[in-house]
């Protein structure tokens, strides 16, 4: 066709078909949405946004609204379109009862004994404690970790893992494509050149095969042998070291945990490895026979995008809905949805004692002016709001009636219940519960009142409702 004549049919066409582009890709995008979005309000956002911004919002449902996780974790983990899974029987009801059974079937596992060794304040207590275990390890060493520094304190885990790798223990890293790093996570090179097993989790820099930035690995474990295992809130970074006085310290806390429930934690990390490499780890250099004997039931809740239900949303929503007395929680980002909300609302309004700590100033400014925006029905409920004087405190801590605790990575916001990959533990342990408590309840700080929240400028409370409406990306 004459170039000249070509144009002018697309000039003359061209209306018809942008538009004609325009409505597929949109219903495209509406159909989609109906059928996968079960969340009515991001449906209804996502299909707005795809009529409204020809092009543009299709584009960015493509790239953020589809979850790409799932189809590829269920083939891996052996779960079927059902969401049913190969699970151990459950385990006989224990000193809480209802809660126990609750979390039973919400997980389909069983609580195994677990013993908590040693609970560890900031890195100035838990890194000797995990460099002295790898330099121990005999057998086997798995690292998950979100941040994974190159500064002085990463050097010194990188320079131990090495020398765990040459001496002949098997050794496998996980780091996460976004927090470890996206363009150059040093880190992991860094072990890669040193033949240590390392990958990055959900990461390519082909537009083509990169899942959704929005989704992490947010776990933070060691297993040592497959017997111990590290877990908590820690990443590796010189910033959790207070001793060292950092320009931004972190307070954290993580813990040692041994018995029969490490196998749990174990295999949270096996499914991991295999999504992101096609390695399958199996064995007695990951899974020991034998365990050091526990004390307590314990149960490990691992949470992400690629569940068939939200595990650690329902997890929390039993947790509260069970509680007599008293719930502390303890948490960086405190952001919740409505479901939550409104069940730690109806707590308190039953005569529970809810008390929530939160950082004074926050590491990340936008969540911090969202969380003022979001706390007021519970104050108006009768729960206390308290804020942790500096430094930032990065801690995940929840306690119920002084039976039952819950440790772990995740915090209380969408991102960690909803679409990070997380590693969480609940035990019913007293004594651990009692001690946690006194933890969270050593972190008061100046308690938030009804009063200063509506005492705010209007143009402050415009901007902490507008930080709000990004909840979901925060």
């Amino acid at each position: 066709m004459d170039p000249a004549a070509l144009l002018a049919s697309l000039a003359a066409h061209g209306p018809l078909l942008l538009t004609a582009i325009h409505v597929a890709t949109a219903g495209t995008v509406t159909i989609h949405a109906l059928l996968r979005k079960r969340d009515v309000p991001a449906a209804i956002g996502w299909i707005g946004l795809a009529w409204l911004s020809p092009f543009f919002g299709p584009l960015l449902y493509l790239g953020f609204g589809i979850n790409r996780v799932k189809r590829r974790a269920r083939r891996l983990r052996g779960v079927d379109e059902s969401g049913t899974a190969r699970h151990r029987a459950l385990a006989p009801a224990g000193p809480t009862g209802s809660l126990e059974r609750a979390v039973g079937r919400i997980t389909r596992s069983a609580t195994e004994l677990g013993t908590v060794c040693a609970v560890l304040e900031c890195g100035d207590e838990a890194y000797p404690r995990m460099l002295a275990a790898i330099e121990a390890a005999t057998s086997s060493v798995a690292l998950s970790t979100f941040i994974f520094r190159t500064d002085p304190l990463g050097q010194s885990f990188i320079a131990a893992l090495v020398r765990a790798h040459r001496r002949g223990v098997a050794v496998r890293v996980l780091i996460d494509g976004f927090g470890g790093g996206f363009l150059f996570s040093r880190a992991y090179h860094a072990l890669r050149r040193e033949g240590v097993p390392a990958a990055r989790y959900l990461h390519s820099l082909l537009p083509w095969k990169m899942p959704l930035l929005d989704l992490r690995l947010h776990k933070k474990i060691l297993l040592i042998d497959g017997r111990t295992a590290f877990l908590g809130g820690l990443n590796i970074g010189a910033e959790n070291v207070l001793a060292t006085r950092p320009r931004e310290p972190v307070r954290d806390v993580h813990f040692i945990v041994e018995g029969p429930v490490v196998r749990q934690v174990m295999e949270s990390f096996q499914d991991d490895w295999a999504f992101s490499t096609g390695e399958l780890l199996d064995g007695a250099l990951w899974l020991p026979v034998t365990h050091a004997a526990g004390t307590a039931p314990a149960r490990v809740i691992s949470s992400g995008p690629d569940q068939s239900v939200d595990q650690l949303m329902l997890v929390l929503l039993s947790a509260i809905n069970a509680a007599a007395s008293s719930l502390r929680i303890a948490t960086p980002y405190f952001l919740p949805d409505e479901q939550v909300i409104t069940a730690l609302q109806l707590a308190a309004l039953r005569g529970v004692e809810v008390d929530v700590v939160i950082p004074a100033r926050n590491n990340h400014r936008l969540m911090g002016w969202a969380m003022q925006a979001h706390i007021r029905p519970l104050l108006k409920a009768g729960c206390r709001i308290w804020r942790s004087p500096a430094p930032f405190d990065h801690s995940k801590l929840v306690t119920m009636d002084e039976h039952w605790c819950l440790i772990g990575s995740a915090n209380w916001d969408a991102r960690s219940l909803r679409l990070n990959f997380e590693i969480t533990m609940e035990l019913y342990a007293a004594d651990l519960a009692k001690r946690i408590g006194g933890l969270i309840d050593a972190k008061r700080g100046a308690l938030v009142t009804l009063e200063q929240i509506d005492a705010r400028w209007p143009i402050v409370k415009i901007r902490d409702a507008a930080a709000r409406l990004l909840m979901p990306y925060l």
